[in-house]
């Protein structure tokens, strides 16, 4: 079971009201409903017979971004971190081969790397131990994962 990103839906929705790119105009209330539906999205998912479980972002990812941009944020995004807890992490690190902007996606692979490091941080702040997933085919890096996801019996 894959959870989607939230952050593009919430993207499209604000342009829709005329706010071209949400996050850069206003991170602080951008990243708030980002943390209520990926709350909502870790809550919802808590009685599924799924046996894996997989978030396209984290709760952490949110620190990690407007970490990136130096933009402070309250005391209930931390206590989300903590309160709501991944069983494994895995990062995929930028890809330039095959990294394209998009009209949610607005980074350049140059702020994607920044960003990717703020991750990596974050995570490791909060306790994980985010294994990288190589690059590699679709179906090798799914299978990297469930590898890692059978040998550690998640």
């Amino acid at each position: 079971m894959c959870i989607h990103e939230i952050s593009r839906t919430i993207t499209l929705e604000a342009r829709a009201e005329g706010v071209p790119q949400f996050f850069v105009s206003d991170p602080l209330p951008f990243s708030q409903r980002i943390l209520e539906g990926r709350i909502a999205q870790f809550k919802n998912v808590s009685d599924t017979n799924s046996p894996y479980i997989i978030y396209d972002r984290g709760i952490p990812d949110i620190l990690a971004y407007m970490d990136s941009v130096g933009r402070p944020y309250g005391r209930e995004f931390t206590d989300a971190c903590r309160k709501f807890i991944y069983d494994q992490v895995f990062l995929l690190p930028p890809w330039e081969e095959i990294y394209i902007p998009d009209n949610e996606r607005y980074e350049n692979f140059g702020e994607a790397l920044v960003i990717h490091d703020f991750l990596e941080r974050t995570y490791k702040k909060y306790g994980y131990r985010a294994i990288e997933v190589p690059i590699g085919t679709v179906d090798q890096r799914v299978g990297f994962i469930m590898k890692i996801l059978n040998e550690d019996n998640v």
